[in-house]
């Protein structure tokens, strides 16, 4: 996933909390758009919980929206989808 696509997962509004999908198979939450860093090659993401990840955007597999946990409004958006 480019790091544009990032990007507008971040200024969609209203903002939509998603998780990062790493190729690694982790999950990384972005319950707000305050909780990414977006730099030229890299993104920081930080945990609830203070501790932080830097993340190659070639590691992205999808950005997931759980919605309210319906089915019908699961949606994610795959990296082979540009």
């Amino acid at each position: 996933m480019d790091i544009n696509g990032i990007r507008e997962a971040l200024q969609r509004r209203p903002f939509e909390p998603f998780s990062i999908r790493l190729a690694d198979s982790r999950k990384l939450p972005v319950p707000h758009p305050e909780f990414v860093a977006i730099g030229p090659r890299r993104i920081i993401v930080v945990a609830e919980d203070n501790s932080w990840s830097g993340v190659e955007p070639i590691m992205i597999v999808s950005l997931d929206y759980e919605g309210n946990g319906s089915p019908s409004e699961d949606k994610s958006i795959d990296s082979n989808s540009d």
